[in-house]
């Protein structure tokens, strides 16, 4: 019995330490940058372009006096319009956003004009990692290995544990 609580207690960290990895932690605009007037309209864009963004990540953003972070609508970022921000601006640094709802999201600085000056970024969320997408159903040709390699997976475990 204390073999099989040793085995679910090393089943939950490692469950644990996957969905820890799973969330990720990025700097907008990355340590040199960071939230600021950047050197062209397109900076932004092309520090996210790359990246990918799920639910459960954070997007910390790290600036100086004389900035914010606000999250619009796309409407809005497109017009760097303030007005109708969603929520309330993160005015102190760092401004830690967890992205928690898949689909578009757009950021831009409310200060004099400054996303006029491409200090903005629109990222898309997916699904955390965890979230995979149905697979296809098998056909039943190759239905019978997998099964048998589960099976003889489980029958070690069992072993192990009793």
């Amino acid at each position: 019995m204390k073999r099989m609580s040793g085995l679910g207690g090393v089943l939950a960290i490692l469950m644990l330490l996957h969905y820890a990895e799973a969330q990720s932690e990025h700097v907008v605009g990355g340590d040199s940058l960071g939230w600021s007037v950047p050197p062209d309209n397109s900076t932004y864009q092309n520090w996210a372009f790359n990246r990918t963004f799920r639910v459960g990540d954070t997007l910390v953003f790290n600036f100086e006096s004389g900035h914010d972070v606000r999250e619009v609508s796309e409407d809005s970022y497109d017009d760097c319009n303030v007005a109708d921000a969603i929520g309330s601006p993160g005015s102190t640094s760092p401004t830690n956003v967890v992205l928690d709802r898949v689909g578009d999201h757009y950021y831009i600085c409310g200060f004099g004009r400054h996303c006029l000056s491409g200090q903005k970024l629109a990222i898309t969320v997916s699904g955390n990692s965890t979230n995979f997408p149905p697979s296809p159903p098998p056909n039943s040709a190759s239905t019978s290995l997998p099964t048998f390699i589960r099976f003889l997976f489980f029958s070690a475990l069992l072993i192990l544990v009793f």
